[in-house]
């Protein structure tokens, strides 16, 4: 009897199991719901305003420059301007993403592009338009870079199909821009100040899209949706340790990949209206073959990454597009007027290596970390290499007085993007690689 209670104490106690975690409530399921509608909603907006800025004073350069008494040196830094802008400001991504959160960055791009495409029509002087311009486009450049890293973290089970989404609006956005800015213009009387400025209307609708997404801290972007929560509240895959991104080949393969298809993409724009022009092309025509261009990229953004993110190797794909930039370009140069139909959609094709890129960015990384480092080393890196190739295009083009030398480099460029390409499609993560 007098053992017994000693017994009873000396008797270690039995842990108990965890209670299990309680399920959520219908109410919960539905807030996730609709902010998970509000999030591809504001993925839309914000990739419907990643272009117009470019796009829609591409179209009024020429009333631009006579506005403000602008030299024809000065337009050709402006159009200079966007992909420089797009590397010096893209590389500050990470480190905003990281203080204040993706989607908070994201909501400052849409206000500063918003900011400057009212500013910009307001300019008296040169300077102040490119200080507008550079605000818009810094708005630009960290939503570049972002864009994957939304998609990456809050839809880690459907990075195609919403990679797909965002770069179908995206060239969406380019081609309305470029299409109707000099319609709406005439319609608004003829000034290219009312012209530019009705692009901001654009911006204002991601604002407000954005504006209750980034007050919903712990339940919106900044911790996560019911479409990728797992993705964005920290856990082992984000505690992981990050990447060195300059030590990974994959990485700087991905980044010539992004210059090389940006430089075609910005030298086919600039310089395809000429080509058929000299060719005998009317301007009109010229332009309606430029849009058909523009439009291919709005089905096939939708398609393209869909079908990457089922493939463990993208390299079949980069091949496929290269081949179509390879042929497009050799049928200006050989028979610019009479395949101009066919040499337009062939580039068009080719120019989809731009959401194959943004979709190879997310999968070459298993953390959210890591693909903010990457999309931006990428981007950045990528957008450097664009610079030049323009601009070397049109001097080509004046030293020798036809197409047939920028037409020549056009298409070497396209064997080099191929091998990078392939090289960056491989399946393995930077994080494997440093």
């Amino acid at each position: 009897m007098s053992d017994e209670p000693q017994t009873r104490v000396q008797t270690p106690a039995r842990s108990r199991p965890p209670a299990p975690a309680p399920a959520a409530t219908a109410p919960d399921r539905a807030g996730t719901a609709w902010l998970a509608r509000l999030l591809i909603v504001g993925l839309v907006l914000a990739a419907l305003n990643l272009r117009p800025a470019i796009t829609s004073l591409g179209a009024l350069l020429e009333e631009v420059r006579t506005g403000l008494h602008m030299s024809g040196g000065v337009a050709g830094v402006l159009t200079s301007v966007p992909p420089l802008c797009f590397a010096v400001f893209g590389i500050t991504a990470p480190r905003l993403a990281r203080r204040f959160g993706p989607g908070a960055v994201v909501f400052a791009g849409m206000v500063a592009i918003t900011a400057g495409l009212v500013v910009r029509p307001l300019a008296g002087g040169t300077v102040a338009f490119l200080a507008a311009s550079a605000l818009a486009l810094m708005g630009i450049a960290v939503s570049n870079v972002l864009m994957p890293v939304i998609v990456k973290r809050y839809f880690p089970d459907r990075v195609g199909t919403m990679t797909g989404l965002y770069s179908m609006a995206l060239a969406l956005g380019t081609s309305l821009a470029a299409a109707a800015t000099v319609p709406v213009t005439d319609a608004l009387g003829g000034s290219w100040r009312a012209g530019l400025a009705v692009w901001a209307v654009l911006g204002a609708l991601a604002v407000v899209a954005w504006l209750p997404l980034v007050r919903r801290r712990g339940a919106g972007t900044e911790a996560g949706t019911g479409a990728g929560a797992g993705a964005a509240g920290g856990g082992t895959a984000e505690a992981a340790p990050a990447p060195r991104i300059t030590r990974s080949r994959t990485a700087w393969a991905l980044g010539c990949f992004f210059g090389l298809q940006a430089t075609g993409a910005y030298i086919t724009m600039g310089w395809m209206p000429q080509i058929f022009r000299d060719a005998g092309v009317s301007a009109g025509t010229a332009g309606v073959l430029l849009a058909v261009t523009m439009v291919m990229g709005v089905p096939l953004a939708f398609v393209i990454p869909r079908l990457a993110t089922r493939m463990k190797n993208q390299g079949p794909i980069v091949v496929v597009l290269g081949l179509c930039g390879l042929s497009g370009y050799a049928g200006l140069h050989f028979a610019p007027a009479a395949g101009a139909w066919a040499w337009a959609l062939l580039l068009g094709v080719s120019n989809c290596a731009f959401p194959l890129a943004l979709t190879m960015i997310g999968m070459r990384s298993r953390t959210g970390g890591g693909v903010v480092r990457l999309s931006a080393f990428a981007q950045s890196v990528g957008y450097l290499i664009s610079i030049p190739g323009p601009t070397l295009v049109g001097a080509l083009y004046e030293h020798s007085g036809g197409w047939g030398t920028p037409l020549a480099l056009m298409m070497g460029l396209m064997v080099p993007q191929m091998i990078v390409g392939i090289i960056a499609g491989r399946d393995r993560t930077v994080e494997d690689e440093s």
